[in-house]
């Protein structure tokens, strides 16, 4: 069955239209809801289904959250809502209070304009595809609610903030702290605000936290893992020995050495994966995506780690560490999964893995990746009407298979059509720079033509 409306990362779109309206996500409320009361699992008869409600801090929340409880109580589902709070810390409380699922209010790391919504499971992972599915085929049908009797009820939970900080400290090793540290940790002006500075302040770091004052509308503006710049100046700034920039709703982590200099994502695993293997828990291998650097699949072949490469989008890369039977993987933008230590991506714990390879091993973040070289990559984001399809243009095929002529094996070549967005992302990867430059320059050219007609 084809999606309509789930996405890689859940609906997502523009506040105020299709599908981010009141009246689709209460649609969308309903029909989840009717899809858990039907799968009611080990619940008695008499006992409603309970969902774990989440949210950013963009001003829309407030609107969705109304009509999501509207559309699951309609359906005889309970809501517990928590306020603003990281994706990942949805997916932990869902799995720790034992509910059947939970709803994360975010669009990630874009503009406060934009607003999404998207499921996690019982386990605190994100719905399988047959249950994405169930879900859109009731979306077509009309709301009939359930008698009175039977209506769900809803309340706010007051502790959940608490409740995740102490899971998030408890992934970082009891022998260890952050004593003598001077960490800035910009906040993205999201649902970190209340988080992230107290976790790494309760493990005896020096804390200063930028992008914590939201305001419904500075959500990502110029901060957080989108835009590292503010995190680089800070650490400046401050003289701070490292810094953590996260995005508006948690899940994913940039880090800044005390030069200012950032490390992606593809560098943290890399971090996380060889002290690992140095220090004997390293359990199989690593998982990236087809935007994953060369040179840190080199790098990790040179210590002996397997590298594979999923699909972008961490619902893609989880699903062959499942399959592999491993526990770490991750993408360039940041998104991290430590499966030994939550069940999806989260900025905050994987940032405290980082900062138990470099205390356990008494190094830095630029001497731990000495001998990882990432090759010049250029991603260039070609905006196309909703419905291009890529591999239907022949001009873009043959641009491709030139320009892969030009690199004859000592590059990359990766277009894909976002998961979220209206955009191709044309991306060339190579050892020379000017070459990768202009052949991205050109690629990107040829689909915008074509995507013109």
């Amino acid at each position: 069955m084809g999606r309509k409306y789930f996405g890689t990362d859940g609906v997502r779109g523009r506040v105020g239209e299709s599908p981010i309206t009141p009246e689709f996500v209460m649609h969308l409320g309903y029909a989840a809801g009717q899809v858990l009361v039907a799968d009611r699992g080990s619940l008695p008869p008499n006992q409603h289904p309970t969902v774990l409600i989440g949210k950013d801090t963009r001003i829309s929340g407030y609107m969705l959250e109304a009509a999501l409880e509207a559309g699951l109580t309609a359906a005889g589902v309970n809501v517990l809502m928590t306020g603003p709070m990281p994706t990942p810390a949805v997916a932990y409380l869902t799995r720790a209070l034992r509910l059947q699922a939970g709803v994360v209010i975010s669009a990630s790391h874009n503009p406060f304009e934009d607003n999404g919504i998207k499921f996690f499971s019982e386990n605190g992972q994100k719905l399988p595809d047959s249950v994405e599915e169930a879900i859109e085929a009731r979306l077509d049908q009309p709301i009939v609610t359930v008698e009175a009797r039977q209506l769900g009820r809803a309340r706010r939970i007051e502790d959940a903030a608490a409740r995740y900080i102490e899971f998030c400290k408890s992934t970082f090793p009891n022998h260890l702290d952050l004593r003598g540290l001077r960490i800035v940790v910009d906040c993205a002006n999201g649902a970190t605000y209340h988080v992230a500075p107290h976790v790494l302040h309760e493990l005896g770091a020096e804390v200063i936290a930028i992008g914590n004052a939201p305001n419904g509308f500075n959500i990502n503006d110029e901060c957080g893992a989108t835009h590292t710049r503010a995190l680089s100046d800070a650490v400046r700034t401050h003289r701070a020995d490292l810094g953590i920039s996260l995005d508006g709703d948690g899940d994913r982590l940039m880090m800044a050495d005390s030069s200012g200099r950032i490390y992606d994502g593809d560098q943290l695993v890399y971090v996380i994966a060889r002290h690992r293997i140095q220090t004997g828990y390293m359990k199989g291998g690593v998982v990236g995506t087809l935007m994953t650097n060369l040179g840190t699949e080199h790098a990790l072949r040179r210590i002996d780690i397997p590298f594979e490469r999923a699909k972008v989008g961490d619902r893609y890369v989880l699903e062959r560490l499942q399959a592999n039977g491993w526990t770490l993987g991750g993408e360039t933008s940041g998104h991290i999964l430590c499966l030994d230590k939550h069940t999806t991506g989260d900025g905050i714990v994987s940032a405290l893995q980082v900062l138990r390879a470099l205390r356990e091993s008494g190094t830095t973040l630029d001497a731990f990746t000495a001998d990882l070289e990432s090759y010049p990559q250029v991603m260039i984001n070609v905006p196309v009407s909703r419905g291009f399809k890529l591999d239907a243009s022949s001009s873009v095929g043959a641009s491709v298979a030139d320009i892969e002529a030009t690199l004859n094996g000592s590059g990359r070549v990766v277009l894909r059509a976002s998961g979220t967005e209206p955009l191709i992302r044309v991306m060339v990867e190579g050892r020379d720079a000017a070459q990768v430059r202009d052949l991205a320059e050109t690629l990107a050219n040829t689909v915008k033509q074509a995507a013109a007609g």
